[in-house]
């Protein structure tokens, strides 16, 4: 390759960024699978030519590859659901496009005014330490006991951005990633809104708990399970208007769920955490909830409204409202084409033709 700095590593990332295997790759860029090893391994140096067809397959900018190296998204710093059950080729793909993803809101971070991080640090070893961590949280940013109007608001408020990556597999729900500027994922852009809100909560408590800490067992998944429960559901509060009884009060229950927009499943379980029902009241409970078919789907989810990431796009319209292409230039900086933007982001690049007479702010209240 003449004239212009090769790394393989950028090739790789690219690559796995996709999901693609060399040989998938190959077939791409008439190639064989050997040969794209040795590039990455930098044992060999692509043609210009190569260089092109490798840039337009992963759409990427020819100049991506010359780019400066970084450490990237380290697993450490990822907490993925059952890290340990999810296959390799899942974990890199999701590091890489975090790695991606991080480099973009690096340089948004520096054009913008974008909310402090306010995520505090309380390391903890037990269930019981995860529910006071939970109460610390919420005094942290002032929430009070009662219902969360927003999860998502209060994730973003406290610093992070949250964002969905198409096409990456189902085994893969929800994960966090621990950076400067932490990174919420989704793998599904639309899920019920009692589900999202939950996982917005279990990571905000592995982001809260278990900084520097390798989660995915059992152990720091019950941790940010407990979190996400009290945050969501205060034990002052549910003590309170949760519906004690010999029988379960379904009427009562799905009135909560309203209310504090959480799933019947989860309110259940809060009760049984605070041993208001017995194992028995328990296990009629979700019997109930799997013969009525609402196991995944309960009733009045299609009622309660979906929330959707607001910090980022708000920081993109807010950017090219008033400097129209400087997201453009920001991602051909990170040496990035469209179609790979909307892979690493889950959003499509804001068109030239920008109305710049209105101008979103991007602090906003819970």
């Amino acid at each position: 390759m003449v004239g212009m700095t090769f790394h393989g590593e950028r090739l790789r990332l690219a690559r796995v960024a996709l999901g693609l295997t060399l040989e998938q790759l190959g077939a791409r860029v008439s190639a064989t699978r050997q040969y794209l090893n040795q590039l990455e391994q930098g044992i060999k140096l692509p043609t210009n030519e190569m260089s092109d067809a490798l840039a337009d397959a992963l759409g990427v900018a020819r100049h991506f590859f010359s780019l400066s190296l970084d450490n990237g998204i380290q697993a450490e710093q990822c907490h993925f659901r059952k890290q340990r059950t999810t296959p390799v080729s899942i974990v890199s793909q999701v590091l890489a496009r975090g790695t991606l993803l991080d480099r973009f809101v690096s340089k948004l971070d520096r054009e913008l005014d974008l909310p402090p991080v306010s995520f505090p640090d309380i390391p903890v070893s037990s269930l019981h330490e995860a529910e006071d961590a939970a109460e610390a949280a919420r005094q942290h940013w002032r929430l009070g006991t009662g219902p969360i109007s927003n999860m998502m608001r209060v994730v973003e408020n406290a610093g992070a951005v949250v964002s969905f990556f198409d096409g990456v597999s189902e085994r893969v729900d929800a994960l966090s990633i621990d950076t400067v500027r932490p990174l919420i994922i989704r793998s599904e852009a639309k899920p019920a809104a009692c589900r999202l809100r939950f996982d917005l909560a279990h990571e905000a408590g592995h982001l809260i708990m278990h900084k520097g800490v390798q989660t995915g067992d059992k152990e720091t998944e019950d941790q940010a399970n407990r979190f996400a429960s009290a945050f969501l559901l205060p034990r002052s509060a549910f003590v309170h208007e949760f519906p004690r009884g010999r029988f379960l009060d379904w009427t009562a229950i799905f009135d909560m769920k309203l209310r504090w927009k959480v799933a019947v499943s989860a309110i259940l379980r809060r009760a049984y955490d605070l041993k208001m029902i017995s194992a028995d009241q328990y296990r009629t409970g979700y019997i109930h909830l799997s013969k009525t078919g609402q196991r995944k789907q309960e009733r009045y989810d299609e009622i309660i409204a979906s929330e959707v990431p607001e910090l980022l796009p708000r920081a993109i319209s807010t950017l090219e409202s008033v400097f129209p292409g400087s997201i453009e230039r920001l991602v051909g900086e990170c040496g990035l084409e469209r179609e790979m933007f909307g892979q690493v982001s889950g959003l499509e690049l804001p068109s030239s033709d920008v109305d710049n007479s209105n101008v979103v702010p991007l602090r906003y209240e819970r």
